[in-house]
C-alpha cells in the first residue's frame, strides 16, 4: 500500500492540495479524524481590504483571481455553488475611520476593492453608522462545508482518504521512505491547523492560533442583501438566515462554544444591526484559527527530514489565500519551483536550526 503523498489533515488546506495532486496523477492518502475543523466552522469570507486601517492583503491581486478560479472548477465539477460574490458595507463609527477610509479611496492601488463613501443619510435606516460607510468590492463567502463534503466523498470514491487519527509516534522515517501503519509513502504533508504546535518535527514554528466563534441566526426582519461589517460582520444567508461573527481569543484554544461567546456575538450585533430583534440562534459553532506570529503561512520541508512538509498557518484568511499557495507548493513538489520567500519556513530556520 504505497502512496506518493500521505496528507494529514483534511480541512481547506488538505482538500485543496490533495485535488490538486490526484489531478497531476498522483496517489496520495488523507488521514483525517472526521472531527470538526476550523474550515467547517469558518464563514468562508473573503475580502481583499481589511482591519481597522483598511490594508489591502498581500499579493491579492493573484490571490483572488486564483480562488475565484479554482472554486469555479469545483463548481463546475461538482454542479452545485460553493462561492458567492457578494458586496460588503463597510460601516463608519469615527472620524478618524472615515478619513482612513478617505485617504484609501484617493489610492489607485484600492480602486478595485473600495467604492466611495456613502453618506449616512444614502445608507439602509435601519444600520448604526454615524460617519457613513463605504462599499466594499470583489468580496464574498465560501460555503466551506459543503465542498469539504463534496471534496471528502471524491477522495473517499478514489480511495485516498482513511478516517482516524493519526497517531505520530506509528510514523517511521527512512531515508528514502516513510513508513506509517500498513503505509509506505514517499512524501508525507502535514496540513493539521493549530495542533501543529503538538506535531513533533513542526512544532518549533511560531504559531499562534487563535479561537473563534459564530453563530448562525434566523430573524423575521427581511436582511440587507449585502454583507455587513463593523469589526464584527453580518452574513446573509437568504432573506431572513444569516451568520454573524467572529471572537478572538487566544487563551482557551478549544472548540467549545461558550456562553460568553455568544452574548459577546449577541452585544455586538445588536450595535450595528438594532433592527434584528430577538434572533432565533439556529447555530453556535468554535474553531482555532491557525494564525502565525507574523501573519505568513508556513510551507515548505522540513531541514533534517526532506520529506517531510507543512502547508499550514492561513489564519482567518485561508479561504482566499490557500487556492493559490496549493498551487505554488505543487509546484514545489513535483517541479521543485521555488516557494514564495515570505510564506516558506525557511525564514524561521535561523532561530531553531542554526548554521
Amino acid at each position: 500500500m504505497e502512496v506518493d503523498y500521505l496528507i494529514v489533515g483534511q480541512g481547506l488546506a488538505g482538500s485543496l492540495l490533495g485535488w490538486l495532486l490526484l489531478n497531476e496523477k498522483c496517489r496520495i492518502l488523507i488521514v483525517d479524524t472526521g472531527r470538526s475543523n476550523a474550515s467547517r466552522v469558518a464563514a468562508g469570507l473573503i475580502n481583499p481590504v481589511t482591519g481597522m486601517r483598511l490594508v489591502k492583503t498581500d499579493r491579492v491581486e493573484t490571490l483572488l483571481p486564483d480562488a475565484i478560479d479554482l472554486y469555479q472548477r469545483l463548481e463546475g465539477i461538482f454542479r452545485q455553488p460553493f462561492y458567492r460574490q457578494l458586496p460588503m458595507l463597510r460601516l463608519l463609527h469615527s472620524s478618524d475611520e472615515s478619513q482612513q477610509v478617505q485617504r484609501r479611496c484617493r489610492d489607485s492601488a484600492y480602486s478595485a476593492y473600495l467604492g466611495p463613501i456613502i453618506p449616512r443619510e444614502q445608507i439602509d435606516s435601519r444600520l448604526t453608522a454615524p460617519f457613513g460607510a463605504v462599499l466594499q468590492k470583489q468580496t464574498g463567502y465560501l460555503s466551506t462545508v459543503p465542498l469539504l463534503d463534496c471534496l471528502k466523498k471524491y477522495f473517499i470514491a478514489d480511495g485516498s482518504y482513511l478516517q482516524c487519527r493519526f497517531d505520530y509516534q506509528q510514523l517511521h522515517i527512512d531515508n528514502q521512505l516513510i513508513r506509517w501503519r500498513q503505509y509506505r509513502a514517499k512524501n508525507i504533508v502535514f496540513c493539521e491547523g493549530y495542533r501543529c504546535r503538538d506535531n513533533p518535527w513542526f512544532s518549533w514554528l511560531p504559531m499562534q492560533p487563535v479561537k473563534g466563534e459564530i453563530l448562525t441566526l434566523e430573524t423575521e426582519e427581511t436582511l440587507p442583501e449585502t454583507m455587513i461589517n463593523s469589526g464584527n460582520w453580518l452574513i446573509p444567508l437568504d432573506a431572513h438566515q444569516f451568520r454573524t461573527g467572529a471572537t478572538f481569543d487566544r487563551t482557551r484554544l478549544d472548540e467549545l462554544p461558550t456562553g460568553a461567546g455568544r452574548q459577546q456575538l449577541l452585544e455586538a450585533l445588536a450595535a450595528f444591526c438594532p433592527f434584528v430583534q430577538k434572533p432565533r440562534i439556529i447555530a453556535q459553532q468554535a474553531g482555532v484559527r491557525p494564525c502565525t506570529r507574523d501573519k505568513k503561512p508556513f510551507l515548505g520541508s522540513h531541514p533534517q527530514y526532506p520529506h517531510l512538509y507543512i502547508f499550514n498557518g492561513f489564519g482567518a484568511k485561508g479561504s482566499l489565500q490557500i487556492p493559490y499557495y496549493a498551487r505554488r507548493f505543487r509546484d514545489f513538489l513535483l517541479s521543485a519551483r521555488l516557494l514564495p520567500a515570505s510564506a516558506s519556513i525557511q525564514r524561521c530556520h535561523a532561530a531553531h536550526f542554526p548554521g
